[in-house]
């Protein structure tokens, strides 16, 4: 009771996101035995049959399955590859701007995007790639050379969220990094300056490893999603044509269980995700931990 009167404050904060994970995230897990059932609404979960690992056997076996995988792995591998250190190399280089207000000015640029949802953006990135009325056309034009359908071909639908991707969330994932820079003790920049050392030669050996533990709970923490791909993105520029290399698996659950009301099945899938994610999350952290001797990492 000492414990409570003392620290209060801290604990009624605590407690509001303790109640919204227990609510939202917590609470419905009871809902995932449905995977294990022939799920029936007028059954009910309980009411309804078990069928045991009948619908993970479908899943396993569905023609589908490995396009579906196949194409979300490679999506989040480009997004892990190319999208993850945009973030930080923007900080970076936000850091070394001298001119506050040009620094602020491009932040706030930077930052515009990530509030536009992403239908407006959808809509924007096909109006942009258009080939009759599309800006890029234009471009093409002025050079000689014939407009390209864009979001009809299926090999530049991967490109096409990739750069989108990093257009939307680059300012707003600089934000942490950028606040890691500027937590840095301006002591180690002085003893580097004073050494004859570069701006370049700072970045490398003062702000990338300063920053390193930061780099290393993104990362972890991206690693859990690797099978959830940006849904609100991809079903909004997705159609038809672009099915085979677009389709992931969030799209394919969309279709089959709201559409097709297949919830036990598409339970099922959600399941396998989450397992995919913890173990990877696992086993990133055991990495980072390793390589950091025991400095970095979540727990």
């Amino acid at each position: 009771m000492k414990t409570i009167r003392r620290h209060g404050e801290l604990l009624s904060l605590f407690l509001f996101a303790f109640l919204f994970f227990f609510i939202f995230k917590y609470g419905p897990l009871y809902g995932v035995i449905i995977a294990f059932k022939d799920f029936r609404v007028v059954d009910g979960i309980m009411g309804s049959p078990w069928v045991g690992l009948q619908h993970f056997q479908e899943l396993f076996t569905n023609s589908d399955f490995y396009r579906l995988l196949k194409n979300t792995l490679l999506l989040n591998l480009y997004l892990l590859l190319f999208a993850f250190p945009a973030p930080i190399i923007l900080a970076l280089l936000l850091n070394e701007v001298r001119s506050r207000y040009f620094q602020r000015f491009i932040q706030m640029t930077m930052y515009l995007p990530h509030f536009v949802s992403w239908v407006i953006m959808s809509g924007l990135i096909i109006y942009f790639l258009s080939p009759t009325t599309g800006v890029l056309a234009e471009i093409v034009g002025w050079f000689g050379g014939d407009p390209v359908f864009y979001m009809g071909k299926k090999e530049y639908f991967r490109p096409i969220v990739v750069i989108s991707a990093i257009l939307k969330d680059l300012g707003w994932g600089s934000i942490i990094y950028f606040a890691a820079l500027t937590g840095i003790n301006p002591e180690l920049q002085e003893s580097a300056i004073i050494d004859g050392a570069n701006r370049w030669q700072r970045m490398i050996k003062i702000n990338i490893p300063s920053i390193m533990p930061t780099i290393a709970i993104m990362f972890i923490l991206s690693l859990g999603g690797f099978l959830s791909a940006n849904f609100e993105q991809i079903i909004n520029l997705l159609n038809p044509v672009t099915y085979e290399t677009g389709d992931v698996i969030d799209t394919y659950v969309y279709r089959v269980g709201l559409q097709q009301f297949q919830y036990s099945y598409t339970a099922a899938i959600g399941l396998f995700k989450s397992l995919v994610g913890l173990l990877l999350i696992l086993s990133a952290n055991l990495l980072v931990r390793k390589l950091s001797r025991g400095e970095s990492g979540l727990w």
